[in-house]
């Protein structure tokens, strides 16, 4: 089982803010820095720098609304964030399902060899 993993992609959602972030345009529907960082612990700017990230990747898309960027979530791009989550889980869950087996099998071959 291989899963392809998009490095950049990981690491945009890899942030606990951005996560928070993309969590939070998605109740609103969408948002600007300033409105994310009235609901964040951190600075507007620190938002922007957030926002190019998660734009970069695609996760956002921002449209421009005045002097303000607007930012909606790409469901689309999220949804294959979540599929490659799921398929890398799913491919652990198969690694540690052979690791308990081999480690069943040397276990009972220890008892065995203790019953001797």
């Amino acid at each position: 089982m291989n899963a392809t993993v998009d490095d950049d992609l990981w690491s945009a959602v890899g942030d606990p803010t951005r996560r928070r972030m993309l969590d939070l345009l998605l109740a609103a529907g969408d948002g600007t820095a300033t409105s994310l960082s009235e609901q964040l612990p951190v600075t507007r700017q620190a938002i922007a720098k957030h926002l190019a990230v998660l734009d970069r990747v695609g996760l956002v898309h921002a449209t421009a609304t005045g002097r303000e960027r607007r930012y909606r979530v790409d469901e689309a791009q999220l949804a294959r964030a979540v599929a490659q989550l799921s398929a890398v889980g799913e491919a652990w869950d198969a690694r540690l399902r052979r690791i308990k087996r081999i480690a069943e099998a040397i276990q009972r071959q220890k008892d065995q060899n203790a019953g001797k």
